[in-house]
């Protein structure tokens, strides 16, 4: 567990000793600008931030949902203008649970970075630890940034193949008929219902697919749960099923990798991400939607 969270004590006497990066990302999916204004507020002294809509997503073309993936050599490019090397370690925070934390866990490690946790708690574990703050705009590492097509460097190099897998659209379409695998949906479970879409423009859900609430992985103390509880929650989900026939989803790829993550800290690694979600799924009318509380 301590490999993929840290605690705000822990990282208060981690940080002096170097080698650590911080990132912050904090988010708000309906105000955009909240993130970055939360920040120059206050953040952990250091920390880089990154914003989910322009350095983490690809351009949006109108079919490939909210939060399209950027081409791995461009994110690649950006985490070496951070600082990331082979060698770093590497802490994420956020203010909502962990869901935006534990999308760029995903992304580091679909780049083959393992060094990375999420600071259980995010920002308000640190607070509530009493740990420093500073002000102000930090550093913007789109500044330094080289060509995506600058040399490898270890595991932060470009040209790399992705260490986590994925799934596309077409794969979820032909896995309707093939059932080779089991989708589960994060989002909460009136939309994944139909009965309300605040996002997106239509309703309801991929058929087949199961339901798990993102919010189900944290406690009342903002905390993910313990792996035994996690572990209990998602054995009952899934009745069985490996977790490399497992695929996640939400609404545009974020919280999926919060179920993603509550599973790895649960020991049921290897399931699989569908980047596009329910965003790219609903974008095309020819796909098909299903409704109610059961999968369809």
């Amino acid at each position: 567990m301590s490999d993929l969270l840290i605690q705000a004590d822990d990282l208060k006497q981690a940080l002096p000793l170097g080698r650590w990066l911080v990132f912050d990302v904090r988010h708000d999916l309906r105000d955009h600008a909240a993130g970055r204004r939360a920040y120059e507020q206050g953040h952990v002294p250091g920390a880089v931030y990154l914003d989910h809509e322009t350095q983490l997503s690809a351009p949006k073309t109108g079919s490939n949902g909210r939060h399209p993936l950027p081409a791995l050599a461009d994110f690649a490019a950006l985490m070496r203008a951070c600082g990331l090397a082979p060698d770093t370690r590497v802490a994420i925070y956020d203010a909502h649970g962990g869901m935006f934390a534990a999308h760029l866990w995903w992304m580091l490690r679909w780049l083959g970075h393992e060094h990375v946790a999420v600071l259980d708690g995010g920002w308000q574990a640190w607070q509530a630890a009493g740990g420093a703050q500073e002000s102000g705009a930090g550093r913007d590492p789109a500044s330094a940034l080289r060509p995506a097509t600058a040399a490898a460097q270890g595991d932060s190099g470009a040209g790399q193949r992705p260490h986590m897998p994925t799934v596309d659209a077409k794969a979820v379409a032909a896995n309707l008929e093939k059932q080779a695998f089991t989708v589960v949906d994060a989002r909460a479970a009136d939309r994944y219902a139909g009965e309300v879409e605040p996002m997106d423009p239509v309703a309801g859900h991929i058929p087949g697919a199961l339901n798990r609430p993102n919010g189900l992985n944290i406690g009342a103390d903002g905390r993910f749960k313990a792996p035994r509880e996690l572990n209990a929650e998602f054995s009952a989900l899934l009745q069985g099923l490996p977790a490399d026939r497992v695929v996640h989803q939400c609404g545009s790829g974020i919280t999926a990798c919060h179920n993603l993550f509550a599973m790895e800290l649960a020991g049921m690694a290897g399931s699989a991400l569908y980047p596009g979600s329910w965003s790219e799924w609903c974008a095309d009318p020819s796909r098909p939607v299903a409704k109610g509380g059961e999968p369809g």
